[in-house]
């Protein structure tokens, strides 16, 4: 085993994860106010913008992420209009153009999830607000969107994983990052299987962290259950 030769290649995969990082970090900020947007207008009694939000994500759902992202890259550009307008300084540049496939993805997605979540809210729960004289957006602020968010967190740290996997996507359009640098590598040593190797333990380190973040958020936002008291069992009382 050529330990040099891993050790190597682990260093120069690192300098990809940045990339990576600011590719996840963006995506998934913009995705969530999306998806909590579209949730809320999919909830809502407005027959015609909850047909459009579920429009937006049965396509965004049923299609690949990697046909959407060449969609994006490579089709917007055919339009003129779009390199007449300002949006071209932007949608000309591949880092943009992968922001903006992967918050329109992660936003359907996520927009289903939170969806689940709201609706997971037990109604018990907002008739004792209501009696305790909450309404509206006071009710949805303080009972309903906690809950909600706390019951699509496991969920939803899933799509945060799938999203952090999802960037090896972006080499495709030229993007460096970890895959990109990976592919770059392997162009010049031929060792295919020794840098997919270490590729594959940095993804893995990095969801192994966000999986503890996630964690950590779900006991953040549930108080009833990091406050409450250790009950003995029976097997820890007869060991007493």
């Amino acid at each position: 085993m050529d330990i040099d030769f891993y050790w190597s290649t682990f260093l120069e995969l690192l300098t990809g994860v940045p990339l990576m990082a600011q590719l996840v970090s963006l995506s998934l900020a913009v995705g969530f106010v999306l998806a909590v947007f579209v949730a809320l207008i999919r909830l809502s009694r407005w027959r015609l913008a909850s047909g459009i939000a579920y429009g937006y994500v049965y396509v965004f759902r049923g299609t690949p992420l990697l046909v959407q992202m060449f969609l994006i890259y490579y089709g917007l550009g055919q339009f003129e209009w779009i390199r007449e307008s300002f949006l071209w300084v932007f949608l000309r540049q591949p880092y943009w153009c992968a922001i903006l496939a992967f918050t329109l993805n992660t936003g359907a997605y996520g927009s289903e999830i939170i969806r689940g979540g709201l609706q997971s809210v037990p109604w018990g729960q907002i008739e004792a607000a209501r009696a305790a004289g909450m309404s509206g957006w006071l009710l949805f602020r303080r009972i309903t969107m906690p809950i909600g968010i706390r019951q699509a967190l496991p969920a939803y740290g899933n799509e945060m994983i799938l999203m952090v996997k999802a960037t090896s996507l972006a080499s495709i359009i030229t993007m460096l990052e970890i895959t990109g640098i990976a592919q770059r590598l392997i162009s010049q040593s031929y060792r295919a299987v020794e840098i997919l190797v270490v590729a594959g333990v940095i993804y893995l380190m990095i969801n192994f962290m966000l999986t503890r973040l996630v964690k950590w958020l779900e006991h953040w936002l549930s108080p009833h259950l990091r406050d409450a008291p250790v009950v003995a069992t029976p097997a820890a009382a007869l060991a007493h």
